[in-house]
């Protein structure tokens, strides 16, 4: 087994992970807020949490992954104001987007993806359960948290109370009691979507959805706890006030884990700069292995300049990775043996608080002795294997070498996926999204991606 190490920003520390439970973990990712087309810097914390979860899958026997999506919210709300339709169909639309090119990256899909809407009487519940500890209070149809009640708020930031107020995009309402005080429920009018609560028609606060929803699927203390780093304070502060309150003081996660922000050829991405990528055009351009592969060449607590160069050095290096395993294709394929110690330098780079670089550093190493090797066909076969097998952790080299290198499939198999493909449009015009989901997740195994447009739907592999 290897000892997995994570950078724990609860304790500004790094700490050997261990699980409450004994080969079980419980792991929990902010999602994404599912009103418009995800860009890249929605798509790093999704690869890189992808990482996490196919390392912790190989090292525990269960690992339980949720990720939400948050599908109540002011800017759904507004397109959905914009477009004339029901939020739903806002929502509805861009979760199934999100899946789809989260899927053409390669993304293991976590164990449950719940969304907020699913979940109202679980928030109601666990409001109501905080208003009874003391720690929020109703007012003018509003529900807040009384952030001067939880003496231990800004543990996880580290700032100030007078730095949180500062930073923070405070609404100085004159039914708070204190200025930090936030929303765990907010009223509803009629052209706003809202459910019967002890406190009014309305909708949950983004803070108190992601607590609930962690505490529906993972329980009251989480072991792992992940998101990007811009969501440290407000949001995670505030789930840790409310978890802890809503759950008699009890530790609400025990290892913290964000990663950093991506910028653009040196600029933060930005619609007034135009140079917000989206994903989908990413992987129009782009094989998702390449894309996966620039998500991961910084480790992931920095951040992330992405650039047209980093990502042509992506294309090379996986390039020479290729042509290795096609230069060795014929070799008799070997099963690694449990304590391969090339595998084993890998996996303990990798563990090292996810050290993508240095886990890279490993495999061009082993890529070298491979080169080197070939007076020994076993030992080449046994090092192809360890390259296969390293890939596979950070969800690389899964492409056949022809396949990667321009070869495709006979016509009579790309007649076959087409036919795949049409067959899950006409489902989806008919409104039969289970068939259209079962299209969907059959081509997936066969790694196609899918890309739909106002134009039409198209695939590749």
């Amino acid at each position: 087994m290897t000892d997995i190490y994570l950078h724990n920003t609860l304790t500004r520390s790094k700490e050997l992970f261990t699980p409450q439970e004994p080969d079980r973990v419980t792991f929990y990712v902010c999602g994404p807020t599912v009103y418009n087309h995800p860009h890249i810097g929605n798509a790093r914390p999704a690869v890189v949490f992808d990482v996490l979860f196919r390392l912790l899958l190989r090292e525990f026997k269960e690992v339980k992954f949720v990720r939400n999506f948050t599908d109540v919210d002011d800017k759904i709300n507004a397109a959905a104001a914009e477009q004339g339709v029901p939020i739903g169909e806002i929502t509805d639309r861009f979760v199934e987007i999100y899946q789809e090119e989260t899927d053409g990256l390669g993304i293991l899909r976590p164990t449950v993806e719940p969304r907020v809407t699913q979940h109202i009487p679980e928030i109601i519940a666990q409001i109501q359960a905080i208003i009874d500890t003391g720690n929020a209070y109703e007012a003018d149809g509003h529900v807040l948290f009384n952030v001067p009640s939880y003496k231990d708020y800004g543990s996880l930031s580290g700032r100030s109370m007078d730095d949180m107020i500062a930073g923070a995009r405070i609404d100085v309402a004159p039914y708070k009691r204190d200025p930090a005080d936030f929303v765990l429920w907010k009223p509803s009018d009629e052209t706003q979507p809202g459910w019967e609560s002890p406190w009014g028609y309305g909708r949950p606060g983004w803070h108190i959805e992601c607590s609930a929803m962690a505490e529906a699927h993972l329980g009251e203390t989480i072991d792992i706890h992940g998101g990007g780093n811009d969501l440290v304070f407000p949001h995670h502060e505030n789930e840790i006030a409310q978890g802890t309150c809503a759950h008699g003081g009890k530790l609400y996660a025990r290892y913290w884990v964000h990663n950093g922000m991506v910028q653009v050829e040196g600029r933060k991405m930005a619609k007034s700069v135009g140079n917000v990528l989206l994903v989908k055009d990413l992987l129009a351009a782009h094989h998702p292995e390449v894309l996966r592969f620039a998500l991961l060449a910084a480790h992931y607590r920095q951040p992330l300049d992405w650039t047209a160069d980093g990502v042509a050095q992506a294309k090379t290096t996986l390039d020479r990775l290729y042509g290795l395993l096609r230069d060795t294709a014929d070799l008799e394929p070997i099963e690694l043996a449990n304590d391969d110690a090339d595998l084993a330098g890998f996996s303990t780079a990798l563990a090292d608080d996810l050290n993508t670089p240095k886990a890279f550093a490993e495999l061009h190493g082993i890529v070298r002795k491979c080169a080197a090797s070939g007076d020994d066909p076993a030992e080449q076969a046994r090092l192809r294997a360890v390259i296969i097998e390293a890939g596979s952790y950070m969800g690389l080299l899964q492409c056949d070498p022809s396949e990667w290198f321009g070869g495709s499939a006979d016509d009579a198999d790309d007649a076959r996926i087409e036919e795949m493909v049409q067959a899950r449009q006409a489902a989806r015009l008919a409104k039969d999204f289970a068939e259209a989901d079962r299209l969907r997740d059959a081509l997936v195994a066969e790694r196609i991606i899918i890309m739909d447009s106002p134009d039409g739907t198209t695939w590749r592999r």
